[in-house]
């Protein structure tokens, strides 16, 4: 048993400290980004009493998503960078598509 222990122990050293860079606490930064819009989609959903998705979701989405991209691009990571760049132009034309509504909204009463 203290040989598994010491190996786990090993082996978190070795993924969590010993490669530890500015990349390593960027793609933590980003992926703390990233899990917020969770954070503030539920929030939101409580307060209305209902499930929404507010704007700033797809603005978390973007940032978190956009970091994590760079992220994957430095790690030369091709999953990754696939996955990423298909969310970024989702969360894109999600936000594109919100203010595009909101445009034509203003111009019905303006």
């Amino acid at each position: 048993m203290s040989d598994v222990l010491a190996g786990l122990g090993a082996w978190f050293h070795a993924v969590f400290v010993e490669q530890f860079d500015v990349w390593i606490a960027i793609g933590f930064l980003a992926q703390a980004m990233f899990s917020a819009r969770f954070l503030i989609q539920w929030i939101a959903s409580e307060r209305a009493g209902r499930s929404v998705v507010p704007v700033a979701f797809w603005f978390f989405s973007i940032a978190g998503g956009a970091i994590l991209f760079a992220y994957a691009l430095y790690r030369q990571d091709p999953v990754f960078i696939a996955g990423q760049g298909a969310g970024l132009l989702i969360y894109a034309r999600n936000l594109w598509l919100i203010f595009r509504e909101r445009r034509a909204a203003l111009a019905e009463t303006g």
